[in-house]
């Protein structure tokens, strides 16, 4: 008999790792379903005048807000994509509010076609969301010199750049000229929830592991003593 007890341990505590793996992965999931739903009901949320100036908007996150004010003309290109159109960028201008307050506003998605077409200072009616995206690390190049394009938001270096507030608001709707921009609000499909997928995984690895727990005692039990 003492020839089951190394197998037949390996096999429970790996099991117990597996299947206590899945079960953290499930305990993540009701607590990232609970924050995106904190998350939606945030970003659906009343609209509020701009914060004050000095505020940490990055503590303000998916705040939504209402203002009007107006485009200066300057702005950053930032490479992205949209499906079924293809190529395009995301358009962050610099915007002058009625108290004359300079910040950064995300008028959203410009196709390739559109980039060189003028679009010079409008007036606008802004809702939409504070937002402080977390898309650059140490891999993320900087803005190109020669095209003055972007590839990705980064709210400091945006605001240096125009000569803005480190505020960022994402365009929810905009009344006024849109210029060929269509807004593209926050939501939270772009936040991603795996952790069923990641639970299933373990609890599939678990099964495996039983089994060849169970195959590799059968075949030490059918071996000649």
């Amino acid at each position: 008999m003492t020839r089951f007890v190394f197998p037949l341990l390996l096999g429970v505590v790996g099991c117990a790792i597996l299947i206590s793996l899945g079960v953290w992965q499930l305990n993540r999931l009701e607590w990232k379903r609970a924050m995106l739903s904190e998350i939606s009901a945030k970003i659906g949320g009343d609209p509020q005048d701009l914060p004050p100036e000095g505020s940490d908007t990055q503590a303000m996150k998916y705040q939504p807000v209402e203002f009007a004010g107006g485009t200066t003309g300057q702005e950053i290109l930032v490479l992205s994509g949209q499906k079924g159109v293809g190529a395009g960028y995301r358009v962050i201008s610099a915007f002058e509010t009625g108290e004359g307050r300079r910040i950064l506003l995300d008028r959203g998605f410009l196709p390739e076609k559109g980039r060189d077409t003028a679009r010079p200072p409008t007036a606008l009616i802004v809702t939409g969301n504070l937002h402080w995206p977390n898309e650059t690390d140490s891999y993320t190049p900087p803005p190109d010199a020669k095209t003055g394009l972007w590839f990705a938001r980064d709210v400091p270096a945006m605001a240096k750049a125009l000569r803005t507030e480190p505020i960022l608001v994402v365009a929810a709707q905009v009344q006024g000229d849109a210029q060929g921009i269509t807004p593209e609000p926050i939501t939270i499909s772009g936040i991603p929830n795996d952790h069923l997928q990641y639970a299933i995984t373990w609890f599939l690895l678990a099964i495996v592991w039983a089994g060849m727990t169970i195959f590799l005692l059968w075949r030490i039990r059918r071996q000649p003593i």
